[in-house]
């Protein structure tokens, strides 16, 4: 194992079912890894449920052409964990689960594939629910949810949630909150610059929740009609993408693709916080977090700030509010500050200060759980085929 993923030597001399592989996945502590295979559709797929400590494991479907089935294997185990860890810091009753789908998704999508997978899914007796992630979408999550109730960001009309995206960047803007009162003193954003990177759906409502806090907004996005659309209705100031780092800033909001945050990258940020929505903003968590700290930049773990995505999936499960959601993302900001305190005060990075606090969740759950209690079940649209895992 190579910087933590699992080599192509390391695999390839490696069968289902030998020592070696189940070392591999209990590397991490995964609970399950199911490999799924349907020849009349085309479907290859794996899914890793991570912890189920907490609750069923939640998590989305990837679909990607991934150089190899290690690479799928690697990043389904990597991206499992993630969630186990995003669902704590959430205060969720979540596990971590992620699956990832072997193909192109703009040539190899069909409904037949999908629905293949739906059938994996309901296999596993709601031990794991998906949802969209790279590569998928509502419509491939529609499909799924003809063979299996165990699917969440379905549309509304089917008792789903829609979009996500308002949850996430009230999330993540309730989080650059708590970073500006640990760092300034207060939570106040009034002519606070801050750099956004991506001009999605995402960034551009985080976007008009930072202008209308008075703050000045800078956005940038590979495609320039977008960072353009997004300035044109929030006020915000366009910037060429590749002025991102080098911009002096309060604050720098990453909002596009992962890893974005490296050797290359973060000897040239002029920025006080990284405060953003991204998914793995660090190229080396744990590298990149210390020098960060060691820079003197208050970074936000990009798992507690963006976790309002999953906050709304999850409301699903008790029957769809997006109030409800909203109002639950606001906790982001007290999660948040807490982390960043202790951080300060153990003299650790924010990562692990983050990391603590869900281990500490986790381990204090699965204590409560060696008490016996009779067993309840969900309402909403999930109706009572869950049980709590007492």
């Amino acid at each position: 194992m190579i910087n933590g993923k699992i080599s192509h030597d390391e695999v390839s001399s490696t069968l289902p079912g030998s020592p070696e592989l189940f070392n591999l996945i209990s590397a991490k502590d995964h609970e399950q890894v199911v490999f799924c295979s349907d020849k009349a559709s085309g479907l290859r797929a794996i899914i890793a449920i991570h912890n189920t400590t907490l609750g069923p494991a939640l998590g989305g479907a990837r679909m990607w052409t991934y150089a190899s089935d290690f690479d799928a294997l690697n990043d389904v185990l990597r991206l499992s964990r993630g969630m186990t860890y995003k669902a704590a810091a959430a205060g969720l009753n979540l596990g971590g689960g992620k699956a990832v789908i072997i193909g192109d998704p703009h040539t190899q999508k069909t409904e037949q594939l999908f629905r293949a997978f739906g059938r994996f899914i309901e296999g596993l007796g709601g031990r794991y629910v998906t949802a969209e992630d790279v590569g998928t979408g509502v419509t491939d999550m529609v499909h799924i949810f003809h063979e299996t109730k165990y699917v969440t960001g379905i549309p509304f009309e089917l008792g789903g949630s829609g979009d996500p995206s308002p949850v996430t960047a009230y999330g993540s803007f309730c989080g650059i909150k708590a970073c500006a009162n640990v760092r300034y003193g207060n939570d106040s954003l009034e002519g606070k610059r801050i750099v956004i990177q991506g001009a999605g759906h995402v960034a551009s409502t985080l976007a008009k929740h930072l202008t209308e806090a008075g703050a000045k907004v800078y956005i940038a996005d590979i495609y320039a009609d977008k960072a353009k659309q997004v300035a044109k209705d929030t006020g915000a100031k366009v910037i060429n993408p590749d002025e991102v780092f080098d911009t002096d800033c309060d604050i720098f909001a990453p909002a596009a693709l992962g890893g974005i945050i490296n050797d290359q990258t973060i000897g040239k940020l002029k920025c006080e916080i990284i405060a953003g929505p991204a998914n793995n903003q660090l190229g080396d968590e744990e590298k990149h977090s210390q020098e960060l700290a060691e820079r003197g930049i208050l970074y936000a773990p990009d798992y507690v700030i963006n976790a309002g995505g999953l906050i709304n999936v999850a409301s699903e499960l008790e029957g769809y509010s997006q109030p409800r959601a909203l109002k639950q993302a606001e906790n982001i900001y007290d999660t948040l500050k807490k982390i960043l305190l202790r951080s300060q005060e153990l003299g650790i990075t924010t990562n692990e200060a983050a990391n603590h606090i869900v281990e500490e969740r986790l381990s204090a759950i699965g204590a409560t759980k060696r008490i016996y209690a009779s067993q309840s079940k969900f309402s909403g649209r999930f109706g009572e085929f869950w049980k709590r895992n007492d």
